[in-house]
């Protein structure tokens, strides 16, 4: 493997949006600085965002809810985007979505409480992208268990399970745009209550095996 070098390193403050261009090849490692952050991502073909991330054809190549270090994101013509080349944590949402103003009213009756949705819409609108962009995202360092009977807990998402440091790096197998909500949620567990800053890297010559 190549010798690795840090082309990106920002901190992104708690509740913040970040974007970013990621080169095919190259790694966007995402770190919990303090621990039980939940950080929800959204990727589009940098040259062609209409093709973007695609919950169910990733989920139904991967053959579970729960994806970690070798599963691929796919798009919505079911090519390969990004692929999970590490994962100290291994609790990575798929299917609860961004948190936004008008569903913390609808789940938590929670007024004036803006979230992820319009962090990315904020990040977006820099790329000449906006509402109809938005779609299924990912939440890494979330759990949203799924029981027996396909319930769900009642606040959605459960104890933040990230502790301080832990990572998920993402090698782009395509250039990409990424779009990244440093969730400001307060009315689930998915930010432990208190939102902390994270950490993002982009990394060349690094993922390149798993």
């Amino acid at each position: 493997m190549s010798v690795s070098r840090v082309l990106l390193d920002t901190v992104i403050a708690a509740g913040a949006p970040w974007s970013g261009i990621v080169r095919c090849g190259q790694v966007l490692q995402i770190v919990d600085l303090e621990g039980q952050q939940g950080v929800d991502f959204l990727c589009y073909a940098a040259d062609n965002p209409e093709e973007r991330y695609h919950a169910a054809n990733t989920i139904k190549k991967a053959a579970t809810l729960r994806l970690t270090k070798g599963h691929v994101l796919y798009s919505d013509i079911a090519r390969p985007m990004m692929t999970i080349v590490e994962d100290s944590c291994g609790w990575n949402d798929t299917v609860a979505g961004c948190c936004s103003a008008p569903s913390n009213r609808l789940l938590y009756g929670a007024e004036h409480s803006p979230g992820c949705r319009e962090n990315f819409l904020a990040e977006l609108a820099k790329h000449k992208l906006g509402r109809r962009d938005i779609v299924a995202n990912l939440n890494f360092f979330c759990r949203v268990p799924v029981g027996e009977d396909n319930g769900l807990d009642p606040l959605t998402f459960v104890g933040a399970p990230s502790r301080p440091d832990d990572h998920i790096d993402l090698r782009a197998e395509m250039d990409i745009l990424g779009v990244i909500s440093n969730c400001p949620q307060i009315n689930n567990p998915c930010s432990g209550g208190r939102p902390t800053p994270i950490r993002v890297r982009v990394i060349e010559g690094r993922g390149a095996d798993l």
